[in-house]
């Protein structure tokens, strides 16, 4: 039955799609980001639904009067860098068989990211797209952190299977990006059980994150808090729940979660932290010697065996650093590097431009809860290999999109303020 009501939803949107690209980018960020065709049973489970959406999308937008021109933004030239980089890179691979499916896969990713920077351009349009994305992720922070209720902690919290949040620390991850996304659509609701409904969909999403018992979830989610508090306007409100459901949360965890968490503070007994010092240390070595770095999947016996302090502890980079490290060079890394301080500083442009302008006040709300997202990403990401996954892509491209629009409203507001100060201007040399 999920099957038949998945392919439905599908097909039926198509000419929808083909009426107006956005839709299509709409439809592609939930089968990309929810997988839904995961919770099905049968033929969904492998039917190309992304690929149909894909090329829909793509025609509808080539067949559209929308402008076929990338926004101009520090954001864009950085991805561009960034995938150009990744091209040349590949050309490079140490492992040529495994590198090239892993790089058609990450292309496609990067194709759709940059149609979404195309196609994204109207407020509505992203909140539609912020609507979409935080529901996507928020399904599975309800049904977690029911699940986590149910078993009293005891059970991991894993995400769908054969996606990037397959892994319970990247489900987590993926949780506590999406948990500022919440709030923002909460701030922008006036109807009371949509505000309620985020409520409890925020907090089933933190307790499903810790019930992944992901130790970079835990230092993820501590680094956002902390982030959303100083940012918040009700420091003293905010402050005293922190401090009431912080322990309350800590106290509903079993015994065994609690002894994960603080094996934190000896990760020199710990075989898995040891294992991805030992990926990083090879990283390192690794593009030191070759400039163009080792190319997409170098998580190889060889790579090791070269480069790495411990050549029989083969593991993947479990960091979004190393891995544009070891995978891409110091270029590589440089470029993301690149990509994320540009998108931060938009945001942060758009905070300091739309401040105290009411119309303005979702961008500034929106840009300061994708910048909680973010910092919750760097924070996790430094222990997980997510280097492609979709979700800051697409908020990089909602950056791109409400910045614009920001400056747009700027230029239209500036000369209506020329002929007012002119006025008061005279009224105070008459006087």
């Amino acid at each position: 039955m999920r099957d038949i009501l998945i392919t439905l939803i599908v097909f039926s949107s198509l000419p929808f799609i083909l009426r107006n690209p956005v839709n299509g980018v709409l439809m592609w960020v939930w089968i990309s980001v929810m997988n839904p065709h995961t919770q099905g049973w049968g033929f969904a489970t492998t039917f190309p639904f992304a690929f149909i959406i894909a090329v829909a999308t793509l025609f509808s937008f080539a067949i559209s009067r929308m402008p076929k021109t990338l926004p101009v933004s520090g954001i864009t030239f950085a991805l561009i860098g960034l995938i150009l980089w990744m091209n040349v890179t590949t050309l490079f691979a140490m492992f040529p068989v495994s590198a090239y499916p892993q790089w058609g896969k990450v292309m496609k990713i990067m194709l759709m990211s940059v149609v979404t920077m195309m196609v994204i351009r109207s407020r509505e349009d992203i909140q539609r797209f912020m609507w979409v994305l935080t529901l996507s992720l928020g399904y599975y922070g309800v049904k977690g952190g029911i699940f986590t209720i149910r078993s009293g902690g005891v059970d991991r919290v894993w995400g769908p299977e054969s996606t990037f949040i397959a892994d319970n620390n990247a489900i987590a991850l993926a949780l506590i990006m999406t948990i500022p996304l919440m709030r923002y659509l909460q701030q922008r609701s006036t109807q009371r059980w949509v505000r309620h409904g985020m409520t409890a969909m925020m907090l089933l999403s933190a307790l499903a994150a810790l019930g992944s018992y992901s130790r970079g979830a835990l230092l993820a989610i501590g680094a956002m808090v902390m982030f959303m508090w100083m940012k918040g306007r009700h420091k003293m409100l905010g402050g005293l729940l922190i401090a009431l459901l912080t322990p309350l949360a800590f106290l509903f965890m079993p015994d065994r979660w609690s002894e994960r968490m603080d094996s934190i503070n000896t990760y020199q007994a710990d075989e898995s932290a040891l294992g991805r010092i030992n990926a990083w240390h090879m990283a390192w070595n690794l593009a030191k010697d070759r400039f163009f770095g080792g190319g997409f999947e170098i998580a190889e016996p060889l790579t090791f065996f070269l480069y790495a302090p411990n050549p029989a502890d083969i593991h993947a980079a479990h960091s979004i650093y190393f891995q544009a490290l070891g995978e891409h060079g110091f270029v590589g890394l440089g470029l993301y590097l690149l990509l994320l301080a540009a998108t931060w500083r938009s945001a942060s442009w758009i905070i300091r431009h739309a401040r105290q302008q009411p119309d303005l006040e979702w961008a500034e709300q929106l840009a300061t809860m994708i910048q909680a997202s973010f910092i919750g990403f760097a924070v996790g990401g430094a222990f997980l290999s997510l280097l492609y996954f979709d979700v800051p892509y697409y908020l990089m491209a909602a950056i791109v999109a409400t910045r614009l629009l920001v400056a747009q409203q700027q230029a239209t507001a500036a000369p209506a303020r020329v002929p007012a100060l002119a006025a008061r201007s005279a009224t105070a040399e008459a006087s």
